[in-house]
């Protein structure tokens, strides 16, 4: 809600600056977001009014005119503006004005003719970003007025970021009110009287959704002026309330929107035809709406229809053919109460975001359509004149808001505030607030006004009390409770450890969004089954995530474009899943490498990561468990990923994550350079791990032993790992693969693997007939298991 101050203190003027008056308005709960000057700096512009104007000798498009500032002599100035006329009232900026962008005017010659000064149009002065023409004044601006002190643009324009749950202060008389009530001063609202109806003229409603639309008020305006314009005055109150300026209708409706927060609608008469129906629309039925898009309608849309066909989007948007244009002369006013469920979300479903939608999904007062259509009635009948008819109410009482009666409980209000409030005060907050209230046993029944849509619960109330009678004037207590601390297994894995770890090997954590493409999540896991959202933010946001990969390769992409080649980043959080049991909130841990293995350097030439450098990475972060050895990478396949260099990472038989190279095809479609490695783990099966234990070390030497065997090229090293540990006993110490070759002297489909086997006994000095029959023992089980042969 955006709103200029100087109108704000028309209502309630209190004895405080402006930044004092957004504090208290922040203190209050509503947030104030920005403060920005009305108007940029300008000086030495004046209200004067043109005196002749004379085509220019030697420029068919400049006119010399002849300009009254209130000096002792006209000034003579030359514009190109078409608009220029004898008797306008216009802003003129004098020799020694300062203009908006530090534009300074001094005496100039154009085409031969002297030039003391310039009219200003409304961009010059910073007033609008662009125009055409001269900015023309009303008949009443005193001429040589300084035009920033007569226009009072030395204002503030205030913006509050108000919580979707106090759609009451979507109105200047709403914020108006809550600044009364805490400054203790009497607010004073404009008078809203009934227009006297001048016909007799009525226009037929039926309420065929009474659910969605219980009240629904409009009215008859005959013979406006089709050539009159909006004033000054108005147009500059809807500039300070971001609202661009249309027509007298629209900015009257828009004008009435910001003072008292009830959105309007005005019909071109001539374009309705027969009755105005409030429905829900037929699925498949079209509206061009005012913005020149044509949606097709949903059955779940109300919309405002006449016999024939919608004319606009309820509570949204006017549709584009029964709009008010230059020719109207008829016109039909509505003011409407419509559901916040009849509304809420239906803007987004067709791309809109309009300030009345805004305002009906947090609620409007149910009872503010009459008052608010006699006060557009008021503002349209002094600028555009015409007949008015008598105001037309149809409502459905069985379906509006019913008046809620709150209990509250003084015991509670001190429970909830930490502090003791006088039963007087507490009845003086709340009556200043508009509510009724009444004494009962041990507290009041307190009857909500018909705007206050958020009080709904008795904590809503002492939310109130403590917002007006002040949060800075709750005094601070330390709360203290009996607490028993429930110690953590020192054998869980640690999130926060795996974190630094990842960091200290060179990554960057990234947070990304829930909600991904469904494009994307088709490609990174096709087929499984995705949760899709009702309400999503956007097209390319609207499937629940199932797992962390799409958010990591759409950073890569970010950071790929920005010339970002190397990336190593992280990111943890919930996957979304179906199972057996329905929808699961899995946590997870998830990497992505791509980019050389080391940053740029002059010690070493650079070298492209691969599927064993992030293999590294996953074995650091599992060695947390304390059983690494727990953990075995089985090839595997994924759609997703290249089918050779893919890796499924099991414990125990389950599987807890996967590795590999991304699809050279898919990272192809994405734009992706280079070779992409992923990872991703399940948090849940890390846990438990295995505690540290106290090993003694041995005080006998170890001796080392290097074997060069020949394997089949399809033999892991984990098995040959495996089998020597088996078949060495308690005396294997630790196990080293230093070399793996293929090629020369190395028949087809075999590999040669180099091992160091260090060997050690805790009982005596290992003896070389002991150290013999233990490699012994390792080659027949390597000869036996793996028909490996010792390398000549």
């Amino acid at each position: 809600m955006r709103f200029s101050e100087a109108w704000l203190r028309e209502w309630v003027n209190p004895p405080l600056d402006t930044q004092r008056l957004a504090d208290q308005l922040s203190m209050a709960g509503l947030e104030v977001d920005a403060i920005e000057p009305a108007a940029p700096v300008f000086s030495g512009v004046k209200v004067g009014q043109v005196l002749s104007v004379e085509p220019h000798p030697d420029a068919a498009k400049l006119h010399v005119c002849s300009v009254d500032v209130g000096e002792d002599a006209p000034l003579q100035i030359v514009c190109g503006a078409a608009n220029v006329a004898v008797g306008m009232k216009v802003p003129v900026a004098t020799i020694g004005a300062c203009l908006p962008g530090d534009f300074k005017i001094k005496p100039a010659k154009l085409r031969g003719i002297e030039s003391f000064g310039m009219i200003c149009s409304a961009s010059e002065l910073g007033l609008a970003e662009s125009s055409e023409g001269i900015l023309p004044l009303p008949p009443e601006a005193p001429i040589g007025e300084d035009f920033r002190a007569w226009l009072a643009l030395d204002d503030q324009c205030i913006e509050v970021d108000l919580t979707p749950d106090r759609g009451d202060c979507l109105g200047l008389v709403g914020l108006a009110r809550e600044v009364a009530v805490i400054n203790r001063m009497p607010l004073m609202p404009i008078a809203i009287d009934p227009v006297a109806p001048t016909t007799d003229e009525r226009f037929p409603v039926q309420l065929l959704a009474p659910e969605a639309c219980p009240r629904y008020v409009c009215r008859v305006i005959r013979g406006i002026d089709p050539a009159a314009t909006t004033p000054l005055w108005m147009r500059e109150r809807l500039r300070r309330g971001g609202i661009r300026a249309i027509s007298p209708v629209v900015d009257v409706t828009n004008y009435v929107l910001l003072e008292i927060g009830q959105p309007m609608h005005g019909f071109d008469l001539a374009k309705l035809a027969g009755e105005i129906r409030v429905r829900w629309a037929i699925a498949g039925e079209t509206l061009t709406l005012l913005n020149g898009e044509q949606v097709r309608l949903r059955a779940d849309t109300l919309v405002i229809a006449d016999a024939e066909r919608p004319v606009a989007l309820a509570g949204i948007m006017g549709g584009a053919e029964s709009a008010v244009s230059a020719e109207t002369r008829d016109i039909l006013l509505e003011s409407a109460f419509f559901t916040p469920l009849a509304i809420s979300g239906k803007a987004r479903c067709y791309g809109l975001h309009t300030d009345s939608a805004h305002r009906f999904e947090r609620g409007v007062d149910p009872e503010l359509q009459v008052r608010a259509i006699e006060r557009a009635t008021r503002l349209l009948l002094d600028i555009v004149g015409g007949e008015p008819g008598p105001v037309c109410e149809i409502s459905a009482p069985e379906h509006l808001p019913r008046p809620r009666l709150l209990h509250l409980r003084a015991e509670r209000v001190a429970r909830i505030l930490g502090l003791q409030l006088s039963d007087a005060t507490i009845e003086d907050i709340l009556e200043r607030l508009g509510m009724t209230v009444e004494r009962c046993e041990g507290g009041w029944q307190v009857r909500p006004p018909s705007a206050r849509f958020d009080l709904v619960q008795e904590v809503d109330l002492i939310a109130d009390i403590g917002r007006i009678y002040g949060y800075d004037r709750i005094p601070v207590n330390r709360a203290g409770s009996a607490t028993a601390i429930q110690p953590d297994s020192e054998t869980r894995f640690e999130l926060d450890r795996a974190r630094l770890t990842l960091v200290e090997r060179g990554f960057q954590e990234v947070i990304t969004y829930s909600f991904v493409s469904p494009e994307l999540q088709e490609l990174v896991e096709p087929g499984v089954e995705t949760l899709k959202l009702a309400n999503p933010i956007s097209a390319e946001l609207s499937v629940m995530r199932t797992s962390l990969w799409p958010g990591l390769l759409q950073t890569t992409l970010y950071n790929q474009a920005r010339q970002m080649e190397r990336v190593r980043i992280f990111e943890t959080g919930l996957r979304f899943r179906f199972g057996p049991e329905g929808l699961t909130q899995t946590p997870g841990i998830a990497g992505l490498v791509v980019g050389d293995r080391l940053p740029e350097q002059w010690g070493q030439k650079g070298q492209g990561v691969d599927f064993f450098d992030l293999k590294a990475d996953v074995e650091a972060l599992l060695t947390q468990t304390g059983v690494l050895a727990e953990f075995h990478f089985v090839p595997a396949e994924h759609p997703a990923l290249h089918p050779g260099q893919t890796a499924r990472i099991e414990r125990a038989g389950r599987a807890v994550g996967l590795i590999g190279m991304l699809h050279p095809a898919l990272a192809a479609r994405l734009d992706l350079n280079g070779d992409v490695f992923l990872f991703e783990l399940d948090l849940v099966p890390l846990t438990p791990g295995v505690l540290p234990r106290y090993a003694r070390i041995s005080r006998y030497p170890s001796i080392r032993r290097d074997l060069a065997i020949l394997v089949d090229q399809g033999v892991s090293y984990e098995a040959v790992e495996h089998c020597i540990r088996s078949a060495a006993s308690d005396l294997l110490r630790d196990l080293i693969l230093f070399d793996v070759y293929t090629g020369q002297n190395i028949e087809k489909g075999r590999k040669s693997l180099a091992l160091g086997l260090i060997l050690q006994s805790f009982s005596q000095t290992l003896t070389d007939e002991i150290i013999e029959a233990t490699v012994g023992r390792i080659l027949d089980r390597l000869t036996t298991e793996l028909d490996a042969r010792l390398r000549d």
